[in-house]
């Protein structure tokens, strides 16, 4: 109950999510336009982020949860029967918008409930099983594109996987009441800018608004959450390249939708191990091996778009980039966790949430207009020293505000 609702949401999602540049392609869009309706499904992970927050405090993360998956519904109706371009970038939006929601509740619950001594290794298998959905994902939908030669099968099979999924959550045993809260203490306690301190073992719970807890943690939100809004771009950024740079090679859908799948195969095999060392070692230790990996595949690609093995390259970097992905596993999520507040951490995860996706909305977007006035080998390079910028402010940052586990501890 904890970790198969991710799995079922993420399973449709991953089918739809390779397919959206093909669909808009179909529709008479370019290859910048195409990446742009791409985009609106971050930026509305971007905008939900806030109102996730504020619910989830509100009505609890179950129900935050199936309102998600109902309105998930009706963004899947528009991408099938959308008759323009317009209506077809809408619904992709509202289908971000409703990730944010469901992925910030589940987020929460685990904050609340899972000891630091193995936190690492319990989000890294939440994001895994967000994998296992992004990584199946993508054989669905090119098994269904063989089968029934049309897009919108893809997007089908994602409203019945969203239906499983509510079904789930409202009909099986609810966490929120098998699973009480935990008490912890504070790890590390420091002040931030504003003179007040960020952490501690107060006993009351005093209810914070949103955009006073954002005021708060600036200083957090300021510096480790620009390098993890980072590592959230280049992520996004392969979601995007990948499905544009088949199309600009000349490649099918079902070949396109195999390539990334294959990609997400390897992220998916890794995803404890990023667990395992963010536990045992630190925080460091996952992110920054993972930000210079993919910051190195994209600087790489960038000069294969015009080769004599261009297909080939494109398989090889597309596999290195889920190399990266995967040992990035959860890193986001732990961060998050790390650093918000212990008694009521949803309105900074919906803060964290929002400066993260706003990287991975900020990358499609750059990666448009860069491809729409230079080229797609230069938008990828550009995604490269992002990743490279990154990694310097994790060596910088995660140090400062994330303590070092000591040594020889492991929990489990």
């Amino acid at each position: 109950m904890v970790y198969l609702p991710t799995v079922l949401f993420s399973l449709g999602e991953g089918a739809v999510i390779p397919l959206i540049p093909v669909i808009a392609a179909r529709m008479g869009a370019d290859v910048a336009f195409a990446a742009l309706v791409a985009s609106a499904l971050v930026v509305g992970q971007l905008c939900g982020n806030l109102p996730a927050g504020w619910a989830v405090a509100r009505i609890g993360e179950r129900f935050t949860m199936v309102i998600a998956g109902l309105v998930s519904m009706v963004a899947a109706a528009g991408m099938i029967f959308a008759p323009s371009i317009g209506v077809l970038a809408a619904s992709v939006f509202l289908l971000g918008f409703c990730a944010a929601a469901f992925g910030l509740a589940r987020h929460a619950f685990m904050t609340t409930r899972v000891p630091v001594a193995f936190r690492a290794r319990a989000l890294s298998l939440l994001g895994g099983s967000f994998r296992l959905g992004i990584f199946i994902g993508p054989f669905v939908a090119a098994g269904l594109l063989q089968l029934f030669d049309a897009e919108s099968a893809a997007i089908w099979f994602f409203v019945g996987c969203l239906v499983l999924m509510v079904l789930l959550v409202l009909f099986g045993p609810d966490p929120e009441k098998d699973i009480p809260p935990i008490t912890r203490p504070s790890a590390r306690s420091f002040v931030e800018d504003s003179g007040e301190p960020v952490s501690g073992s107060i006993p009351t719970v005093e209810r914070v608004g949103i955009f006073r807890t954002m005021w708060r943690q600036r200083a957090v939100l300021g510096r480790l959450g620009l390098a993890a809004a980072s590592l959230s771009a280049v992520r996004s950024a392969r979601q995007v390249v990948l499905p544009l740079w088949g199309l600009s090679l000349g490649l099918d859908a079902s070949t396109i939708a195999l390539v990334v799948g294959v990609s997400g195969a390897i992220d998916f095999a890794l995803f404890y191990a990023s667990g395992q060392v963010m536990d045992r070692f630190g925080r460091l230790w996952a992110a920054m091996p993972a930000m210079v990996l993919m910051a190195a595949a994209f600087l790489a690609l960038s000069f294969t778009h015009d080769g004599d093995a261009a297909v080939l390259w494109y398989g090889m970097f597309a596999a290195m980039l889920g190399v990266g992905n995967g040992l990035s596993s959860g890193i986001l999520l732990t961060l998050g966790a790390d650093v918000a507040p212990k008694r009521n951490p949803a309105p900074f995860l919906g803060s964290w949430r929002t400066l993260t996706d706003a990287g991975g909305a900020i990358a499609p977007l750059l990666i448009s207009g860069i491809t729409a006035v230079a080229s797609l080998p230069i938008a990828a390079a550009a995604m490269g020293v992002v990743g490279l910028l990154g990694a310097a402010g994790f060596l910088r940052w995660i140090p400062r505000f994330v303590p070092r586990p000591k040594p020889g501890t492991d929990a489990g």
